[in-house]
């Protein structure tokens, strides 16, 4: 008589390995071609976004450029592959030409749009945007993690034209250096990115040289910011159990305007 050969074991080695690759699979494909995290270094985009948020940015509703695979290359392409490009309005994260770090702004001008800032106010193809001023608070002004002065801040509802509702800026300088600017006539298949709070952005009003951001290329932008994951103080560590009371609350999952 024959005998049966035994059934092989299921589990094992192979099975682990295999399905931590495709773990790892699944989640590279996510991160690269749908969404991505980003941490937020400093006050730039407040009153919106604070330091030490944890944004989510989504892909797929831009398109696909140069550094949508970081920290992998991706395929070098002018413009933007299987994307509308952002619109007006849109908060997005891009790298700089020649900046190997991530910045996170407001897209202002685009392609042809003609953008200058005349006594803090926001001009887009020589009228004016619409603003409206909310309130005066104190803004008390970060760096490195320390408060350096208190401002007494003005609060302005802005909305850029094509944006469904506005959103809220800080103008917490008179005159400050980019209050006043010539004309900025955006290129072909670039941006111009502006930071809500004004007097503490280095954007497309400073050039890359000076630590700013320049005209952006359209392929240069890694995603639209789309809400808070979660938002954390600055000695909060996720490997230190004890230092989680320092989330703050109200920030889980929220919307960006």
């Amino acid at each position: 008589m024959f005998k049966r050969k035994p059934k092989a074991k299921s589990g094992g080695i192979g099975e682990l390995v295999s399905t931590v690759v495709w773990a790892l699979g699944i989640a590279f494909v996510l991160r690269t071609f749908i969404f991505q995290p980003f941490t937020i270094p400093t006050g730039s985009m407040y009153p919106g976004l604070m330091e030490g948020d944890y944004v989510i940015t989504s892909k797929y509703t831009v398109g696909y450029g140069r550094y949508a695979a970081l920290p992998l290359p991706f395929p070098d392409i002018d413009g933007r592959l299987f994307g509308r490009g952002p619109a007006r309005g849109d908060v997005v994260v891009f790298r700089p030409d020649g900046i190997n770090q991530n910045y996170i702004k407001r897209v202002v001008g685009l392609p042809g749009d003609r953008v200058q800032m005349i006594d803090g106010q926001l001009y887009l193809n020589d009228a004016p945007v619409q603003t409206a001023l909310v309130r005066n608070e104190p803004y008390a002004h970060r760096s490195d993690g320390v408060v350096r002065e208190t401002l007494n801040a003005e609060l302005i509802a802005e909305q850029l034209p094509g944006e469904d509702e506005p959103h809220l800026i800080y103008d917490a300088i008179k005159n400050n250096g980019a209050d006043n600017t010539s004309v900025f006539t955006v290129p072909a298949g670039h941006y111009f990115m502006m930071g809500d709070n004004r007097d503490f952005s280095g954007d497309s009003r400073v050039p890359v040289r000076l630590s700013g951001a320049g005209y952006v290329p359209a392929e240069n932008i890694i995603g639209e910011a789309e809400f808070v994951l979660l938002s954390v103080n600055e000695d909060f560590s996720l490997i230190k159990p004890w230092t989680w009371g320092n989330m703050r609350g109200g920030r889980f999952f929220k919307g960006i305007e």
